[in-house]
């Protein structure tokens, strides 16, 4: 019998149109849309499903869409689906494993990735902070070059998203980002991408955003969850409702640890990797890193009613 993990997607992930298939098309998802606009007082789903895109892509709102997209998908098709055995979301999408999970509830869950989404964007100054992805780099040479160019910059750069073999993201102050870009460029770097964000996420310059949201993520209500959840900050496989909590409350500031995340899944036996919501980002990173060991899976994003054949 096949093992099954959700997957969920983060930001990056949001297009003008997401989910509007799936509302036309199912009457559970149109009730989250609804749940989604009287959680936060405004019409997400008309944004979600008419833009425009400079507003949809303000963090504040990019974050509850997708989460949003998530849980409709979770909505209309969960019973359709095979029951996950494991449960993993990248970044903000562990928010949205927990609602799929049973641990955290929809409304909850909405409005603090809100908050976050606005705690994040405000923590660091736009302009300050920067992204870049590496690729094709050990993750050894990654971590070297980032603490040399700390020490030659005075500021902070680190690996924000280890998303895969040769796929590795970092994060800090726009300086000292472009001078680890530079000692890479000496070790035979050659693929690197300055990302399109407003701030350094999963780097220390979070740590004003994960002081803002602490008290948010301690007043929540948290559940046992129908299955275990592999956290970002650890990769580990979490039960414990407190343990979860503290999860959320970490990765503000911590690596997003995705590559750890599914040896954990793949070792665990897991051969059935659906990911749930806008995008096939993670469905990718499953399909290189399964190859990679020689493990066969099936792995196949689940966004729209268009997306069910694929489970044929």
């Amino acid at each position: 019998m096949s093992t099954t993990a959700w997957l969920f997607p983060g930001q990056g992930s949001q297009t003008v149109g997401m989910g509007l298939a799936l509302a036309e098309a199912e009457a559970a998802a149109r009730a989250i849309l609804h749940e989604a606009d009287e959680a936060l007082g405004f019409s997400l789903s008309q944004l979600m499903a008419e833009g425009p895109e400079d507003t949809l892509k303000l963090t504040e709102h990019t974050q509850p869409a997708i989460l949003t997209h998530s849980a409709m998908v979770v909505r209309a098709y969960g019973d359709r689906l095979p029951k996950p055995d494991f449960v993993a979301g990248h970044s903000l999408g562990e928010y949205s494993a927990l609602v799929g999970c049973g641990a955290l509830s929809f409304a909850d869950a909405v409005r603090t990735v809100r908050q976050r989404g606005r705690a994040m964007q405000v923590a660091v100054p736009v302009g300050l902070g920067a992204m870049a992805a590496i690729l094709g780099m050990a993750a050894s040479d990654v971590e070297s070059c980032c603490l040399e160019a700390q020490t030659q910059t005075g500021e902070v750069v680190v690996p924000a998203n280890y998303n895969g073999p040769g796929q590795i993201v970092i994060a800090g102050h726009a300086g000292a980002v472009e001078a680890a870009m530079e000692l890479l460029k000496g070790r035979g770097g050659r693929k690197m991408v300055k990302l399109p964000v407003s701030a350094p996420f999963h780097s220390p310059l979070m740590e004003p955003a994960q002081l803002a949201m602490t008290p948010v993520l301690q007043a929540l209500a948290f559940k046992a969850p129908c299955c275990p959840l592999v956290n970002n900050v650890d990769a580990q496989a979490i039960t414990d409702p407190e343990l979860l909590r503290q999860g959320l409350v970490r990765q503000i500031p911590g690596a997003v640890r995705w590559e750890a995340t599914l040896d954990l899944l793949l070792a665990q036996g897991v051969t059935t990797f659906l990911e749930l919501g806008p995008g096939k980002v993670l469905t990718g990173l499953v399909k290189k890193q399964a190859k990679e060991k020689g493990i066969e899976v099936k792995a196949c994003s689940i966004g729209g009613p268009e997306d069910l054949a694929g489970l044929e």
